[in-house]
């Protein structure tokens, strides 16, 4: 089972997503409380679930409504995702991949790990 970590940053709390081996397969951005911090951690929560998948890789992509995984390319060529609420804010984002089938892979991850994985404070 995953964890969400919460940890200090510039300028307040962050949070990462790790599955089960350690690795950070989601992070979030800069919450200047705590409490905005958790509240960002139940919306990954429950978005992570009821997110549809936008691939914006793809030649006429279908546009999605939030919430909705975002998959794209970088400036480097490599695939990325982020996680949008219903309201159209970003509140996760994940690695760069080489892979396509990597970065959907990531999604999965966040999909059956974000649901139930405790929060733990650093």
């Amino acid at each position: 089972m995953g964890k969400f970590v919460v940890k200090e940053a510039k300028g307040g709390l962050r949070f990462n997503l790790k599955a089960g081996n350690g690795e950070i397969i989601g992070v979030s951005e800069v919450y200047s409380t705590e409490s905005a911090c958790m509240n960002g951690i139940e919306s990954v929560r429950k978005n992570a679930v009821e997110g549809k998948l936008e691939d914006q890789t793809v030649a006429d992509f279908a546009p999605v409504t939030n919430p909705k995984f975002e998959v794209y390319k970088d400036k480097a060529g490599e695939f990325r995702f982020r996680l949008k609420a219903r309201n159209g804010e970003i509140i996760l984002t994940g690695e760069s991949y080489k892979a396509k089938a990597s970065c959907l892979n990531g999604i999965d991850s966040i999909r059956r790990n974000a649901p139930d994985s405790p929060v733990v404070k650093e």
